[in-house]
């Protein structure tokens, strides 16, 4: 199973936006939203309305840089199923081909509605 998103950069999207750095291109932080938004439309469809999977653990590799203008897409593919924990790869492109970042996520199947409950105490 496997998804991708993609983003043209833009101003709000670069590290002196994000407060991650002080150079006009794509952060880090979000690079890796990106790469979470594909993990996530990876498995929507197989979850009921009752689930949701979060985040739990993550490495990532910002390997170049992409400036205001650049078109990225990641690409995230489901590698491991372990219960409820679900591992994923990814790799981030730009319009080039250029490796812009790769990475694994991890992410928890939950039950929305007693993950809410528990995040509101």
């Amino acid at each position: 199973m496997r998804a991708e998103t993609s983003l043209l950069v833009e101003e709000e999207d670069t590290a002196v936006s994000a407060g991650s750095g002080d150079v006009p291109v794509l952060a880090t932080p979000r690079l890796l939203a990106l790469a979470e938004e594909a993990t996530v439309k990876t498995v929507r469809p197989f979850l009921g309305e009752d689930k949701t999977s979060v985040g739990t653990r993550v490495e990532l590799e910002h390997r170049a840089a992409s400036p205001v203008g650049a078109h990225v897409t990641v690409e995230a593919e489901l590698r491991e199923v372990d219960g409820p924990r679900l591992v994923f790869g990814f790799t981030a492109t730009d319009e080039r081909g250029t490796v812009v970042g790769t990475g694994v996520i991890e992410r928890v199947v939950v039950d929305r509605e007693r993950f809410l409950a528990r995040a509101a105490r």
